[in-house]
């Protein structure tokens, strides 16, 4: 049995942990164990970037754009087409898709996981990208003959799937969604505020919430698929701000292929908004969305772009508007979590200007999470995170990712522990500033927490191609701007100890 240092129990020897093991029961899982251990903490399901695919079976699609949502599993449950392999994969060719997104096999894998895993979830984070890459061009090819109003609706359909699916795996626990840039009822990176989609299914996001914030909700989500919604219970004043950054992307577009810079304003105005009501209110948020603000290193990697030499790097959004109003309210915001690269990540928002490893200022920094995805499509075993959090600070103080065995998820098993690997006692501010600091330390990456990150990063196995540019990296953790993030790639290196 695996032994879990939580909380008060780091510190005991071996022989008394061992002692400790003899009364929990082995058929619980992660949560139960973390939380019986400490009873402050409860369970947190975070998904993210399950890209599903309903063209996976062709022959079934017709059925599928005929019947609702609330069918599909019955439908994509039946025997696969004796031609199934062949009909798609002649479909990734037309489409030059890059890899293969969660399948129903693998979607219906994973939700039994999840199942097993998170039992006692109080509440589920999905991160955004609900619908399979290619999807416009998929859905092209499988009906040649329909019109933008039948792509819209196997869109919504899809989406509606998703989050019927999720909550059907865990009955009655509110599910907190945002959408990515794959979420559109045009093209991946596309969307229109006060749109068709944001007005169709803003009241599928907002079902789960109480009946007070439910017309608010739907509001502001059919206004730029973003809200702001109260935690349940045990939480108390407590909320999560849910965001559609899209808009704040620097290839977002509406669906006519026009800019629309207004779209970003009006969501950050909202947002700076919403903190300071909860900075009066003194409640504790956590931050949701898809595409994280900050540096995009791998990106700036590939491209070989020449930081000491004046180049400014790659940015996952437009500006660091984002980063910088979530920074500035770090006495508020406990935690952001977002996702998009599909990889298991970590970063600490910082607002005041520096170099380094770590940006100097006064203010107390937001930790933030980037959730693994569900779909393989990059190479990456799908993966998601139970997280255990002390209801009365919205405080991680322990999360624990389990991964696929390989791309069909055939088996589920626990990857790592957040506090084994790291020997950390919270995913906070503190902690996590002090991890980035170690990994800069570390320009090798030969120290045990550096290759525990090296290998959670992709799943399963050592992702060599991190460890190449690990400098760099990691000064894309605490470095949301190019002006900081150039000044500790650039600076002299850490002294060997």
């Amino acid at each position: 049995m695996t032994i879990k240092r939580l909380g008060a129990v780091r510190q005991l020897p071996l022989k008394y942990l061992l002692a400790c093991c003899f009364f929990l029961h082995p058929g619980l899982t992660f949560a139960q164990q973390a939380a019986r251990m400490n009873a402050a903490s409860v369970p947190v399901l975070m998904v993210s970037d399950i890209h599903f695919e309903p063209f996976w079976d062709p022959a079934k699609t017709q059925q599928l754009a005929a019947a609702p949502a609330s069918e599909w599993n019955a439908i994509l449950a039946a025997p696969a087409s004796p031609d199934q392999q062949k009909r798609f994969e002649a479909l990734q060719k037309t489409c030059n898709s890059k890899g293969v997104d969660t399948s129903y096999p693998l979607f219906s894998s994973s939700l039994k996981a999840m199942q097993s895993d998170a039992t006692g979830a109080k509440f589920i984070t999905l991160s955004g990208d609900l619908i399979a890459h290619k999807f416009n061009c998929k859905f092209d090819a499988v009906f040649p003959q329909a019109d933008a109003a039948a792509y819209k609706s196997f869109v919504e359909k899809t989406v509606d799937f998703v989050l019927l699916e999720l909550r059907v795996t865990l009955p009655g626990v509110p599910l907190y969604a945002a959408l990515g840039n794959n979420d559109s009822d045009c093209e991946d990176y596309k969307l229109d505020a006060h749109g068709e989609l944001l007005a169709a299914e803003a009241k599928s996001f907002a079902a789960d919430f109480p009946a007070a914030e439910r017309s608010r909700t739907q509001e502001s989500f059919t206004a730029g698929g973003y809200y702001d919604v109260s935690l349940p219970a045990p939480f108390k004043n407590a909320r999560m701000i849910v965001l559609d950054d899209i808009f704040m992307s620097d290839r977002y577009q509406t669906c006519s292929g026009k800019a629309d810079p207004a779209a970003a304003v009006a969501q950050l105005t909202w947002l700076r908004e919403s903190l300071s009501k909860a900075r009066r209110d003194k409640q504790k948020v956590w931050v949701l969305g898809h595409i994280p603000p900050g540096i995009d290193p791998y990106s700036t990697a590939a491209k070989l772009v020449d930081v000491c030499g004046g180049k400014p790097a790659v940015t996952f959004l437009n500006s660091d508007a984002l980063a910088k109003t979530i920074a500035e309210f770090g006495d508020v915001v406990q935690l952001a979590v977002f996702a998009h690269t599909h990889m298991d990540e970590l970063r600490l928002l910082r607002p005041a200007s520096g170099s380094g490893s770590v940006q100097t200022t006064t203010l107390k920094p937001v930790p933030l999470k980037m959730v693994p995805s569900i779909s393989p499509v990059d190479g990456n075993n799908p993966a998601f995170t139970v997280a255990t959090v002390d209801p009365a600070t919205a405080v991680i103080t322990d999360y624990h990712v389990f991964a696929a065995s390989d791309f069909s998820g055939s088996t589920w098993s626990d990857e790592y522990d957040f506090d084994q690997a790291y020997n950390k006692t919270s995913f906070s501010a503190a902690p996590v500033e002090k991890l980035v600091e170690e990994f800069h330390a570390d320009p090798k990456a030969e120290s045990s927490a550096s290759q525990a990150y090296l290998r959670n990063f992709f799943g399963k196995a050592n992702h060599m191609d991190l460890k190449l540019f690990w400098p760099q990296y990691v000064c894309a953790m605490a470095n949301m701007t190019p002006e900081s993030y150039k000044a500790c790639v650039c600076a002299a290196p850490p002294a060997a100890h």
